[in-house]
């Protein structure tokens, strides 16, 4: 298996060419599509929520395609974002609603596998606020945690916020992280809750560091919260990358829908056990109820459902001034057209 690195967005393109990162058969020259070498950054490959990214390279699909993938990591998606636009990686591994982001900036940027129709995101509050904050209309005046500023946990956030009546002036999100980083701000109280996910929600809950808010691990509980489907973990890419690579693009596509069906077909502790040892800083166990609380967020073929960009389109419009007043091509958003011929 390829290595990877945890790495800043300011400093990418110096780490590319580190030996850690070309190591086993990745030289630096590599990662544009040629010879079958990609580079994806992924908005933190221990999460699970992007858990297909490192599921196939560890089951080999990847290399079945005859592709070289070299998988990176960052501890947010917008960094993850920021690299693909600078053209240092070929693809990212984040939340769709970055496409939308990006689309009105100028930037045209498409999914092409849909991993998810619901979020994976949990609104946990620590025991200490617990009291004081019952839903999203009592964020007022508060410090909460999301991975990182403009992520998408911070438009989630701003939009439960928003949509209780909650101006986003009036509350204070805290970049965080993810894992230990947000477990040591939630104990501190330098946040009185945040956005996270699994396996980082397993860890707080199982050392009873705080409550559920809103659950957003299912469709049920994305329907709850935003009012239908939110597709969000995706690999997404320039749209003129994909056109002009398309043969790549849907070696890709067939790895990452045949590990979608495998998910589907095997146990959260099949699953666990494929992934690297440490990704279950909390115990075996607890990284497998991790995987199983997740689960349902995940699709069986990676086709964007029906209703998930509109969905995503009206949160964001609820607070983004730079999307509110935009028209938006929804349908240069995304892409079917590989999933499909992979299915």
């Amino acid at each position: 298996m390829r290595s990877y690195a945890k790495i800043s967005a300011a400093a990418v393109t110096a780490a590319l060419t580190l030996t850690t990162l070309t190591a086993c058969g990745s030289d630096s020259s590599g990662g544009d599509g040629k010879d079958g070498k990609v580079k994806i950054m992924v908005g933190g490959l221990d999460k699970v929520i992007y858990l297909p990214a490192m599921l196939t390279q560890r089951l080999g699909y990847f290399k079945d395609e005859g592709l070289d993938v070299q998988l990176l990591t960052e501890p947010a998606g917008v960094q993850a974002e920021t690299s693909l636009v600078a053209g240092e990686v070929q693809g990212a591994v984040g939340f769709y609603d970055h496409t939308l982001d990006l689309q009105v900036k100028g930037k045209q940027v498409e999914s092409v596998v849909q991993f998810s129709h619901a979020p994976g995101e949990v609104e946990i509050v620590s025991n200490k606020a617990a009291g004081e904050i019952a839903s999203p209309k009592d964020f007022k005046g508060k410090k909460l945690g999301v991975t990182g500023l403009g992520s998408s946990t911070d438009f989630l956030t701003k939009y439960l916020a928003v949509n209780s009546g909650v101006k986003t002036s009036e509350f204070t999100p805290v970049a965080v992280g993810a894992g230990q980083t947000f477990i040591a701000a939630l104990k501190q109280g330098s946040i009185q809750g945040g956005m996270t996910t699994d396996p980082t929600v397993a860890q707080i809950m199982d050392q009873k560091l705080g409550k559920i808010l809103l659950d957003m691990r299912t469709p049920e509980g994305s329907k709850a919260a935003l009012g239908g489907p939110y597709p969000s973990s995706s690999l997404y890419m320039n749209t003129s990358w994909v056109n002009s690579h398309k043969d790549t693009v849907q070696k890709l596509a067939n790895a990452f829908v045949k590990t979608l069906k495998w998910m589907s077909t095997h146990t959260p502790e099949e699953i666990a056990a494929k992934m690297p040892a440490d990704y279950a800083q909390g115990g075996k166990e607890l990284y497998a109820q991790a995987i199983k609380s997740t689960l349902p967020m995940f699709t069986k073929d990676g086709v964007m459902p029906a209703d998930g960009p509109a969905t995503v389109e009206r949160v964001l419009k609820s607070f983004n001034p730079n999307l509110k007043n935009a028209t938006v091509d929804l349908n240069k958003t995304y892409t079917t057209e590989f999933v499909r011929k992979a299915g």
